[in-house]
């Protein structure tokens, strides 16, 4: 197998990224504390288009909705965000149009997200953030990923001291 770093494509695509502000696709960035997910959630926001679609993935007590929160507050949000699992969608009021946030964990597919109504949000978004929404990709080819992880695992002690991650996965290559 090919070491992605040979190929002038791939440079080109981690170049790009990189001029927008956004981390380097599939390297692990380790996040100490609130402070490194806020700057993280800056940056991104920053340097997404309007109209975005951003899944987040990873483990419960991964950061996913902490970061969301960092996301409302990089757009001017002062709207407290809250975990939507139960009303599934949340839309918080920014100056540069609305955050969507949506958690699909108790969906079963991407057409129950569909039902939902997540095209006709999008429409009407600055960005819209899916919690669980790995069953998104395949249908939106435009999707940004983010992965977050807590870097003990399941270990709730290394979760609580802070060691957590996250992996920009960006778009998927076309």
């Amino acid at each position: 197998m090919t070491d992605p770093e040979d190929d002038p494509t791939y440079r080109a695509q981690q170049r790009a990224a990189s001029a927008r502000g956004l981390p380097p696709r599939g390297r692990r960035l380790a996040l100490s504390d609130e402070q490194a997910l806020a700057a993280l959630a800056r940056r991104i926001a920053e340097a997404l288009p309007a109209g975005a679609l951003l899944v987040l993935t990873g483990p419960l007590g991964a950061g996913k909705t902490t970061f969301v929160k960092f996301l409302a507050l990089a757009l001017g949000s002062e709207a407290p965000v809250t975990s939507p699992t139960y009303a599934l969608v949340h839309e918080y009021p920014t100056p540069q149009g609305t955050l969507v946030h949506v958690d699909a964990y108790r969906l079963p597919d991407a057409a129950a997200l569909v039902a939902l109504g997540l095209d006709e949000l999008r429409d009407r978004a600055r960005l819209t953030v899916v919690e669980w929404g790995e069953v998104l990709l395949a249908r939106e080819t435009d999707a940004y990923q983010l992965a977050l992880d807590r870097a003990g695992g399941d270990d709730a002690d290394a979760s609580e001291a802070g060691l957590h991650g996250a992996t920009w996965l960006g778009q998927p290559e076309r």
